[in-house]
């Protein structure tokens, strides 16, 4: 019983100093892929829309 006790103890007492950082660029990286994967998916439809918004003016 001793050894559970302190081993939930260990996991609720660990140092988390530098995760915050990597929390933080795993977030960046998935919002690039995404912008990338939108890019890539709807590139020709944005165009031919900002080129009749361009014509037009």
């Amino acid at each position: 019983m001793a050894l559970i006790s302190s081993w939930i103890t260990a996991l609720t007492n660990r140092d988390e100093k530098g995760q915050g950082l990597a929390e933080y660029a795993l977030i960046l990286a998935l919002i690039a892929v995404i912008a990338i994967a939108a890019l890539i998916f709807l590139g020709t439809q944005i165009s031919s829309i900002l080129s009749s918004v361009g014509s037009q003016i």
